[in-house]
């Protein structure tokens, strides 16, 4: 099923050929009207190629609008401006492509999907409970790589844990002398958080502390077993606790490839730096250094004592994925603060030739109402937190608006949408502002919010059953129609899901499927308020029902991209 912008692409591509054969045909492309009452789609076609023809650009376009006006997937066609095209689609067209949604896939092969695209996202450290500031990458690194996916990409999901590290030497000294075993066999978690404060706190009254945790960290480093058996154990009951809260939230990695990873290849990578001459010795450390006009700090890959830093680790990994995959992209997920650490990384990579594309999805920070999180202030919220306050919420809004509904279906449902509201708070925002959480408006069921997208598609899913116990079940055969503007403006925006979503992968911003889907909850209930379903005749009544039930679809697949379900019931 080729997208509509494509397919009139095609259209344009044949008009010109017949009216103008000596026209450039290369960059055809259609965007949606701003306003519908002008068309459906526009293309700027006639401005771009009048130079090149050496033609008035709005006598060009009279003579490609006056070729198209017979073709019969189009109502109206003109010009608008200088030269802008206007297309209205035929309600035969539309109906015919509405129809086709979930029976034919759409078809992207005008994409370069060649190689594997490695999407780096979460990674927490190691000994560390995630907290709210591990939300965004997650979500985000998530609905990245199931959009990428659902274009038709080999997509790679990293989780590049910080398991390595001066705080191993530190957990060493400080389980050794401060555990409390029962404790740390009820959470792991939260007792190395806890012995690790303790650590910080004991250092300073005495120094010698951090002097033999260096010594451990040493040992751990040449591979002393103690240290080894240690610091696995450590990552192991990490892992565990955090793949409990990753299969709560529906988030899977493909690999964990943490820092420990590509320890044993950064030697290599620093001699291959120095070989190519981009590393310097300078005061005892080794370092990259960049021309004056390219405003970058110099990059340290080598301390003073021959430690090596994230700039080290992170070359080592790129190199590492470039050996192992035919790379389409690597992306990056973090926040806005490490933009200048992805830019020296970034040049050195093109400085040492390689030459894929490496693109830094940067977010901006999260506040809770008009509360910044901090660790000192003592208010940084546990994921685990967040989402068991999320669902005991939604269980109350669940609670009062369906009172009816079992109470096992309740727990799930509301699972469903405390999960939901929290990530779609995240995700409907432009990603490099800042994100104010607010539980209420998370929880809304009116708005752009998630409930109320759930609250719609499970809507259309009871209108589908209440047609089903009337004896009327949906005809999967059924003709859709067009009659009513409503009906045109909610198929209109059907057929524009598969846009939306190539937007979104294009800019990395998942709110643009967000607003896609808002507008389409939008629509269908103007729709739905003014044109009955189940009270119509059988042709109407199904008619209507088929392009409901495609609607639930797409609103469905349009959740399901974000990382949020759609619940049948609510």
């Amino acid at each position: 099923m080729k997208i509509i912008e494509k397919q009139l692409e095609t259209i344009l591509a044949g008009t010109i050929r017949k009216v103008r054969p000596d026209a450039p045909t290369g960059k055809l492309f259609f965007t949606k009207t701003n306003d519908e009452q002008f068309g459906d789609q526009q293309t700027n076609f006639a401005m771009a190629a009048s130079k090149e023809l050496k033609a008035n650009p709005k006598q060009l376009a009279g003579e490609i609008v006056e070729a198209l006006a017979s073709d019969p997937s189009l109502t109206k066609v003109d010009i608008a401006g200088p030269g802008f095209i206007n297309l209205t689609l035929s309600e035969r067209f539309i109906a015919d492509e509405v129809t086709k949604i979930g029976r034919e896939e759409y078809d992207f092969s005008f994409l370069d999907r060649q190689g594997t695209v490695v999407i780096d996202y979460s990674s927490p450290n190691i000994a560390k409970p995630m907290h709210i500031g591990h939300l965004r990458s997650t979500v985000l690194g998530d609905s990245l790589k199931r959009i990428y996916r659902w274009l038709g990409y080999t997509v790679v999901g990293d989780n590049h844990l910080g398991d390595w590290g001066t705080q191993f030497g530190k957990l060493i000294v400080a389980y050794r002398r401060w555990l409390d075993r029962d404790a740390y066999q009820k959470s792991a978690i939260e007792e190395l958080e806890r012995i690790y404060v303790l650590f910080g706190q004991a250092a300073e009254a005495d120094p010698s502390l951090e002097e033999e945790a260096r010594a451990e960290l040493k040992k751990l480093q040449e591979g002393d077993p103690e240290n080894r058996r240690l610091w696995q154990e450590f990552i192991t009951l990490s892992l565990a606790e955090y793949n409990r809260i990753y299969d709560r939230m529906g988030v899977k990695f493909d690999t964990y490839h943490g820092e420990s990873f590509f320890h044993d290849r950064m030697p290599a990578m620093l001699e291959l730096l120095i070989e190519k001459g981009l590393a310097k010795e300078s005061e005892g450390a080794l370092v990259v250094f960049f021309d004056e006009s390219e405003k970058l700090h110099p990059c340290i890959v080598r301390k003073q004592d021959g430690a090596f830093l994230y700039a080290t680790s992170d070359l080592a990994c790129l190199q590492f994925k470039r050996e192992t995959y035919t790379l389409n992209r690597a992306v990056y997920v973090t926040d806005e603060r490490q933009q200048p650490h992805f830019k020296q990384i970034f040049r050195i990579a093109r400085m040492l030739g390689w030459n894929e594309q490496l693109d830094h999805v940067w977010f901006g920070i999260m506040r809770f109402g008009d509360e910044k999180f901090s660790s000192r202030a003592g208010n940084v919220i546990k994921l685990d937190e967040l989402f068991t306050e999320a669902v005991r919420r939604a269980r109350l809004v669940i609670e009062e608006k369906n009172p009816e509904l079992p109470a096992e279906e309740k727990a799930a449902v509301a699972e469903m949408v405390g999960l939901g509201a929290v990530k779609y708070a995240d995700l409907s925002q432009n990603r490099i502002s800042a994100v104010s959480f607010e539980w209420d408006k998370a929880l809304s069921f009116d708005g752009n919010t998630a409930p109320y997208l759930q609250y719609t598609h499970a809507r259309i899913r009871s209108i589908a059953r209440k047609a089903e116990e009337t004896g009327r079940p949906a005809d999967p055969d059924a003709q859709i129609t067009i009659t009513t503007p409503a009906e045109r403006r909610l198929a209109v925006q059907l057929l524009g899901f598969p846009t939306a979503v190539l937007k979104a992968a294009e800019g990395y911003k998942p709110n643009l499927i967000a607003e896609y889907l808002f507008e389409l909850g939008q629509r269908f209930n103007t729709f739905y308020n003014s044109n009955p379903v189940l009270k119509e005749g059988d042709a109407v009544m199904q008619s209507r029902l088929a392009l409901c039930l495609r609607t639930a679809d797409v609103m469905k697949e349009g959740l399901n991209l974000l990382g949020i379900a759609a619940p049948e019931r609510m």
